[in-house]
């Protein structure tokens, strides 16, 4: 799905408190079209990517005991907790879009409005490694990078258009079907896509167009994987 720059159409965030069936994020809007978000710790329904909203902090990744006493990710979490996230600034009268890490400056003479985190940055490079999602020293790779798996991803356009992707399985090849992170970086491509975040993908994957929700993952005998998820990019007049 594409978003002109000058739709009538908005790109903004939404955050559940706990989790939710992603229907429920767009109905407040009234939205054409949801995608899932970031990533979450579905045992403690907390986020582990940061979400501003108006400016604010409203998902944070340092509020999650999970993420910060894992005693896994100890040398992993500075990349984790600066992790690439999709960004809407309010630039003078205009609004436009970008995809940054998150200690990234934000331009003279913008203010952040929205954004969502997730990883790794797709286009114009793939920073698993910088990222925290991929370490080839000790076989780390928490994303399954080159495995086929129902995916999600936002991009940015050279017009400033937004793209939204959700790269389903197929309910006849549940084992060998949807796409590798790789894979999406290409496909990114070819859609003309300069800037492009990957996104929760896996279970989470999952797409709401006009009143019809599109499952991403399929369980072993081809039926959709429906879960609760906690964040979502929500496309609404």
């Amino acid at each position: 799905m594409t978003i002109p720059p000058q739709s009538r159409f908005k790109v903004s965030i939404a955050l559940s408190p706990s989790v939710e069936a992603i229907e429920q994020f767009g109905k407040p809007q009234n939205a054409i079209a949801v995608l899932n978000g970031g990533f979450f710790d579905p045992k403690n329904e907390k986020t582990t990517s940061y979400v501003t909203q108006n400016n604010k902090v409203v998902g944070n990744p340092k509020k999650n005991d999970r993420l910060l006493k894992n005693p896994d990710l100890q040398p992993y979490l500075p990349k984790i907790l600066d992790r690439s996230e999709f960004r809407a600034y309010q630039c003078g009268e205009k609004i436009e879009s970008a995809i940054a890490t998150r200690s990234a400056a934000i331009p003279s003479g913008c203010k952040l409005v929205d954004a969502i985190g997730g990883g790794p940055q797709l286009l114009p490079r793939f920073t698993a490694i910088e990222e925290g999602f991929v370490d080839p020293n000790v076989g780390r790779d928490s994303i399954g990078v080159n495995q086929r798996n129902a995916r999600s991803a936002i991009g940015i356009t050279s017009d400033g258009s937004v793209v939204l992707v959700m790269a389903a399985q197929k309910p006849d090849a549940p084992q060998n079907s949807g796409m590798s992170v790789q894979a999406m970086v290409s496909f990114m491509q070819r859609l003309g896509v300069e800037q492009a975040l990957n996104l929760d993908g896996g279970s989470s994957s999952v797409l709401v167009y006009q009143d019809q929700t599109f499952y991403g993952k399929v369980d072993k005998a081809g039926q959709p994987v429906s879960r609760a998820i906690k964040s979502a990019i929500v496309v609404h007049e």
